[in-house]
């Protein structure tokens, strides 16, 4: 888990919201995610949770893995990987979250330059 979270958001960073392509990070990003997801589906091709038991560690990783298609990575490349993850959507309290998400999400084109700037420029590191 201690990987998932940093290095899969270096991964969306790069591939969705960095104003500047810039070729090596993408691919960096692009291949460790590659990595963990790897990681990830070798542990569940033990187990049916990343615990053995449903626990915290399934409910911390699985909102970084939605977005897997912004990583640059196909879930069916990962069949218990994929099984895991259909399980855990599946879940009566992970579809309720996910409809509250849906309604207060945004995606980076529909933020204005205000909210660009606080979220991933110099904004974010200004006193407030």
């Amino acid at each position: 888990m201690g990987g998932i979270g940093p290095l899969l958001g270096q991964a969306h960073h790069f591939r969705l919201y960095a104003p500047e392509k810039i070729g090596h990070a993408f691919n960096r990003y692009t291949h460790e995610a590659s990595r963990l997801y790897r990681v990830v589906a070798t542990r569940l091709a033990e187990v049916e949770h990343l615990a053995g038991d449903y626990s915290i560690v399934d409910m911390a990783t699985y909102p970084w893995l939605r977005y897997h298609e912004n990583q640059g990575q196909k879930l069916e490349d990962y069949p218990h990987l994929k099984r895991w993850y259909d399980a855990i959507s599946a879940r009566p309290a992970v579809q309720k979250g996910l409809a509250v998400l849906q309604e207060e999400s945004r995606s980076p084109q529909q933020m204005d330059q205000q909210a660009k700037k606080l979220l991933f420029g110099s904004g974010q590191y200004e006193k407030r």
